[in-house]
C-alpha cells in the first residue's frame, strides 16, 4: 500500500508541475504565423560558423571531388590533398581556398589552385591553367546562390 501511495503521489506532483509550467510555454517571443521571415538576411550573417555559410556549404560541395586535407569553419579554409587528374596521372592539383568576405559576393572568395607535374620521377611544380581559380569561383558562388533561393522564404 506505501508504494501505491508514493507512487500516486508522484504522478499527482508531476501533474501539478505541469499545470504550473505548462502556461509558461507562451512567455517565448515567437513570430505570429504566417508571418514571413527574412531568411536570407539571417543566412547572410554570421553565426556560429565564422563565415557565411551559403558560402561555406558550397565550397565545400565544388570541392567535394578532391581529397580534403583541412576544413576550417571558423576561419573559413579549405585545404585539398594533391588530386590526379583522372585523363592525365601524370598532373595532379591542390587547392587552397579562404572565405574572406561575409556576404554572399565573388569577391569573398580567395582561391589558389597549385598544379604539378610528373617529369622523371617526381612532381614538378607547373602554373596552373589560367582560368582554374576563377572556374572554381564561379562553380561556388552558382552554388551558393542556389542553396540562398532554397532557403527563402515562401511567398504568396
Amino acid at each position: 500500500m506505501i508504494v501505491k501511495q508514493g507512487k500516486s503521489i508522484s504522478v499527482f506532483l508531476t501533474m501539478i508541475m505541469m499545470l504550473i509550467l505548462l502556461p509558461l510555454t507562451g512567455c517565448s517571443k515567437r513570430s505570429k504565423i504566417g508571418e514571413p521571415r527574412d531568411n536570407i538576411q539571417a543566412a547572410e550573417e554570421v553565426f556560429s560558423i565564422g563565415v557565411n555559410a551559403y558560402l561555406w556549404r558550397a565550397s565545400l560541395d565544388t570541392l567535394s571531388f578532391m581529397p580534403m586535407l583541412e576544413a576550417d569553419h571558423e576561419s573559413g579554409t579549405i585545404f585539398t590533398d594533391w588530386a590526379v587528374n583522372p585523363n592525365d596521372s601524370n598532373e595532379r592539383s591542390k587547392i587552397d581556398l579562404y572565405i574572406i568576405g561575409k556576404e554572399l559576393r565573388a569577391d569573398a572568395l580567395k582561391i589558389t589552385v597549385h598544379r604539378e607535374a610528373m617529369q622523371n620521377g617526381s612532381w614538378v611544380e607547373i602554373a596552373p591553367r589560367p582560368d582554374a581559380a576563377e572556374q572554381i569561383n564561379s562553380a561556388i558562388i552558382i552554388q551558393a546562390r542556389l542553396l540562398r533561393r532554397d532557403n527563402a522564404p515562401v511567398t504568396n
